[in-house]
């Protein structure tokens, strides 16, 4: 029996972007296509629950977490035989919002931390046949539970775009 590889997608953007209502359709239409779909995803809480800090306190051991945490979730669920794995906040997702955090309190990182994170990070996309990056639209309001800062939204934007470009990978929007 011969089996084709499984397929990966994944998505990365500023919060309230709507990255995983597209990964909920997308997973969706593929199950009714009858493919067996994995996503996975909810890093960032699961982050903060683990005593990590989030948001515009990220830091680098939260970012490193949340990239190797992704990279055992995509690993678990193909073990258990996905034949499609769908990735709410790529690798790159996590630099974006460490970048985003350190200039957000006008600091910088280490450049060795930052050499060694951008490294891990990127080794993760050839592996995706699919990227898509969400596009900040400041006019769509985003839900007022949340601790969401304007400013760091944006610089999370802007990151990610920036990351992308300056290593040449494309993706959808």
């Amino acid at each position: 029996m011969v089996t084709s590889p499984p397929i990966r997608m994944g998505v990365l953007g500023t919060h309230s972007t709507g990255k995983t209502t597209l990964l909920k359709r997308i997973e969706m239409e593929l199950r009714g296509h009858g493919l067996t779909v994995a996503r996975t995803g909810r890093l960032g809480q699961r982050a903060a629950k683990a005593g990590l800090p989030e948001m515009q306190h990220h830091i680098e051991r939260s970012t490193e977490w949340i990239i190797t945490q992704g990279i055992a979730d995509e690993t678990s669920v193909l073990a258990l035989g996905a034949e499609v794995v769908v990735a709410d906040r790529a690798s790159y997702d996590a630099i974006a919002y460490w970048y985003a955090e350190l200039e957000f309190r006008g600091d910088t990182a280490p450049p060795l931390e930052r050499e060694r994170l951008h490294a891990l990070a990127s080794t993760q996309l050839p592996k995706y046949d699919l990227l898509f990056a969400t596009v900040l639209d400041e006019s769509v309001a985003v839900n007022t539970g949340h601790d969401y800062d304007p400013r760091y939204r944006r610089l999370v934007d802007q990151h990610t775009h920036h990351l992308l470009a300056e290593d040449n990978i494309p993706t959808s929007a």
